[in-house]
């Protein structure tokens, strides 16, 4: 089996996607844009071979690569880089190439467009946010007679894109006519505002959609507070085998798998977000529903897969590769699960304690620690701390011990 594995050399931690590949006996061809000479020696061990690329986006240059990987390996089975960035690169090159086992450029509509994505979760029998879609000034009154509608504030991000980067809240009419005094760069979806944090439901499912492995991630403050207001944070991993203490386990996990099957998502890793209600929202949804936000078809972000392996004592990696390879997950899925929490520092922050008082206090349930690349640092925080607990409350008291201020 040939695997062409776009951009496995970025974000780092994906040279474990490759390992996993590997170790199924795939033959894995990299296509990237770092050296050869500068990719971790763990990737360099798990490729068969690496192209290098200075310019990923130049289409005739990917496709160029992939041709080479072709003629000297023969028929290509996989074309995939789990990125987003990278999605619609990759059904480009695939239709290119014939590769079946994925999206194509005439399926992307519905995985990259939020306003698109909602008509699959409807047909999964999901809420979604009501909206409208906006270019500029002459979009002002549709907007006011949808406010009068679902009520202010309501939030605008991009209707194309990924993370909080370029969202904002719009309380009023006042806001509302500045933001859009002049075009905008491109399609924005406004959309009721919902008061509630953001829970995934992440898993891998098989070539018929059914899911062989899921879990959930639970954002307790919003993203665009930590990219927009540079907030430290924390979230946690909560397996379906352990209590939940936000939403309906057995209600969220059934929608998620209706969701996956409406969606079509064939021999892939998800995460699929949506809002938990904090308050009634009257007319429309009552505390401790939820209502789907949006569909994205690749892993987590940050390092969020390990997060979840520390959670259900698995390795996600290797039953991504089961599904490519036997299209079934072999793993052991019977052992301990655990809370898992990820929490972050700010380096502008000041807090009360540190690391060597968190070593010494958490030690003992402490997973990994480190330091985010730049990259990542608006969305995420710049130190991290993962740890996991069998009890609930010591995962929230481990938080507050490491975000805590210094009092002035």
């Amino acid at each position: 089996m040939n695997f062409i594995f776009v951009s496995p050399n970025y974000p780092i931690r994906y040279f474990k996607w490759v390992e996993a590949l590997r170790d199924h006996g795939v033959t894995v061809l990299g296509i990237g844009d770092t050296p050869w000479a500068d990719i971790p020696q763990r990737l360099k061990n798990s490729l068969k071979e690496y192209y290098f690329l200075p310019d990923l986006s130049k289409e005739e240059d990917m496709l160029k690569a992939c041709r080479y990987f072709e003629q000297k390996y023969g028929k290509i089975d996989f074309i995939e880089s789990n990125n987003e960035w990278w999605l619609e690169e990759d059904a480009r090159l695939r239709k290119a190439l014939n590769v079946t086992s994925g999206f194509f450029p005439e399926q992307m509509e519905k995985i990259k467009a939020k306003s698109a994505m909602k008509s699959c979760f409807e047909a999964a029998g999901v809420k979604t946010m009501r909206y409208v879609l906006v270019k500029g000034p002459e979009d002002i009154d549709r907007v006011l007679r949808f406010a009068s509608l679902v009520g202010w504030p309501l939030f605008a991000k991009p209707n194309v894109g990924v993370g909080a980067h370029d969202s904002w809240a719009i309380p009023d009419e006042e806001t509302l006519r500045k933001r859009l005094a002049s075009p905008l760069p491109e399609t924005y979806i406004i959309e009721e505002f919902i008061d509630g944090e953001i829970v995934s439901y992440d898993g891998i499912c098989d070539s018929h959609s059914n899911v062989v492995f899921e879990t959930t991630d639970h954002f307790p403050t919003p993203v665009a507070d930590i990219v927009n207001e540079s907030k430290d944070e924390y979230y946690y991993n909560n397996p379906f085998a352990l209590p939940f203490f936000d939403v309906d386990p057995k209600a969220f996990q059934e929608a998620g798998r209706r969701v996956v099957k409406a969606f079509g998502i064939q021999k892939r890793f998800f995460h699929i977000e949506f809002f938990v209600l904090r308050k009634d929202k009257p007319g429309f949804a009552k505390k401790g529903e939820f209502v789907a936000l949006e569909c994205n078809m690749r892993p987590a972000g940050g390092y969020t897969p390990d997060l979840i392996d520390f959670a259900n004592s698995v390795s996600c990696y290797q039953i991504y590769a089961d599904v490519i390879t036997k299209d079934r997950n072999d793993q052991d899925m019977g052992k301990e699960k655990y809370y898992a929490f990820a929490v972050s520092r700010r380096d502008e922050l000041s807090y009360a304690h540190t690391q060597e008082e968190i070593f010494n206090q958490w030690g003992a349930y402490l997973c990994a620690h480190g330091v985010y690349p730049k990259h990542m640092a608006d969305a995420m925080g710049d130190d991290y701390f993962y740890a996991k607990f069998k009890d609930f409350s010591m995962g929230l008291a481990f938080d507050r011990f490491v975000r805590e201020k210094k009092s002035r």
